[in-house]
């Protein structure tokens, strides 16, 4: 069949169907502050759902329905994990920071997937990062990346 014959939408009305966002098969296990953090990109999205249907834009409310979907199935299944019991072995929501053997001092917070920003210091639960240190101690050697890295300190 000739395209010439199919009509397609053009400028503004003219946007792509965009999938849904993945969600992870890992138990949603959140901080307080990631519990917040969900909750706080709810409410920007449910305001800015709102705007984009006064003004009628399709893409936005496209794109946005997509996004309140992930949230909104992120609030509901989100645990909020109780704050590590004591500092001497690494949990999650723990603190940690390493030394590693080039002299690098690296310090990461172990927090939920959503939560994760490792460039702000907190990598996901599931990170192999992440996975080589809970329940580790003080003076443990972990493999983290390509090279070891010994534990100095747990908050």
């Amino acid at each position: 069949m000739s395209r010439a014959f199919v009509k397609e939408p053009d400028g503004e009305d003219s946007f792509e169907a965009l999938p849904d966002r993945p969600i992870s098969p890992h138990p949603n296990v959140v901080t307080p502050e990631g519990l917040a953090m969900i909750e706080t990109t709810l409410e920007d999205l449910h305001r800015r759902y709102a705007e984009a249907q006064q003004s009628a834009d399709r893409a936005a409310l496209a794109a946005l329905a997509r996004d309140l979907r992930y949230w909104t199935a992120r609030r509901s299944s989100a645990q909020v994990a109780p704050p590590p019991q004591h500092q001497g072995e690494v949990a999650f929501g723990s603190t940690v920071t390493m030394l590693r053997d080039d002299g690098r001092r690296q310090t990461y917070r172990i927090v939920g997937e959503d939560e994760a920003d490792p460039a702000r210091g907190t990598i996901s639960y599931v990170s192999p990062v992440a996975r080589a240190l809970v329940g580790k101690k003080v003076g443990d050697v972990v493999t983290a990346g390509q090279d070891d890295a010994e534990i100095v300190e747990i908050k």
